[in-house]
């Protein structure tokens, strides 16, 4: 499995709330969440953002409430994968629930640049700046954990099994 993307780049402690502001949680369509993912932090995020691009930032990702809204705003955005150093707990467990590919790199999250190409490879674990010509090895996810993702989140890879 891969992801393949331009970067968009933020820094520590990015939080649920900025990711998909509270003020729109009453809606829990993909496409309505999307409409406003990062608003708060990056108004002109949903106008430039295009399928596949990719999330890098800094520490402690998805930190904040425990909502599912968060990694699926970003999903419905088009974003292919989030790297960082370190996310949230309840983040990470939430983003592999919904389908939403994540890897933590603190070498990569911190070289990685706003506007660089990236492809990351899950099966692998490496992370691959184009722009810069250099890769870096994160957490590979275990061959379950991708098939979840790849079914498109838990619900639908126990759907899937029956």
């Amino acid at each position: 499995m891969k992801a393949e993307g331009r970067v968009f780049k933020y820094g520590d402690n990015v939080d649920t709330d900025v990711i998909i502001p509270a003020r729109y949680l009453n809606s829990s369509d993909p496409k309505e969440l999307a409409a406003h993912c990062m608003e708060d932090i990056d108004k002109t995020f949903v106008s430039r953002v295009r399928p596949g691009d990719i999330i890098v930032a800094n520490k402690n990702f998805g930190c904040g409430s425990s909502r599912e809204h968060a990694p699926i705003a970003i999903k419905a955005a088009g974003v292919s994968c989030v790297i960082a150093e370190t996310f949230a707990r309840i983040f990470y467990r939430n983003a592999i629930n919904i389908g939403l590919p994540i890897m933590e790199c603190p070498e990569a999250a911190k070289a990685i640049e706003a506007g660089d190409d990236v492809t990351v490879d899950f099966d692998k674990g490496t992370i691959t700046d184009h722009t810069k010509n250099e890769t870096w090895k994160g957490e590979a996810f275990p061959p379950f954990m991708q098939k979840i993702i790849e079914a498109g989140g838990l619900i639908p890879y126990m759907n899937a099994r029956d």
